[in-house]
């Protein structure tokens, strides 16, 4: 089964998801964006593209907020 180049693809479509480093330290959580996910276009399946790896906390995937979506590179 051929595949299309996801890579252009995501750089011209805005994020579905953005992906989001959480650390908790005492009562607080602190936040840092790690990368970007995108619907497969079957919406069957999601890519994941992250720009960092964490080795603790977690992972959490947000609906991008409007601002965000306008972020140029986002």
């Amino acid at each position: 089964m051929a595949r299309s180049n996801t890579a252009s693809a995501q750089e011209t479509n805005p994020p579905d998801f953005l992906a989001w480093h959480v650390a908790n330290k005492g009562d607080k959580g602190f936040w840092t964006r790690i990368g970007a996910a995108w619907f497969h276009r079957d919406r069957k399946g999601i890519s994941l593209q992250l720009e960092v790896v964490p080795i603790y906390g977690r992972i959490v995937l947000r609906t991008p907020l409007d601002d965000e979506k306008k972020e140029p590179g986002a």
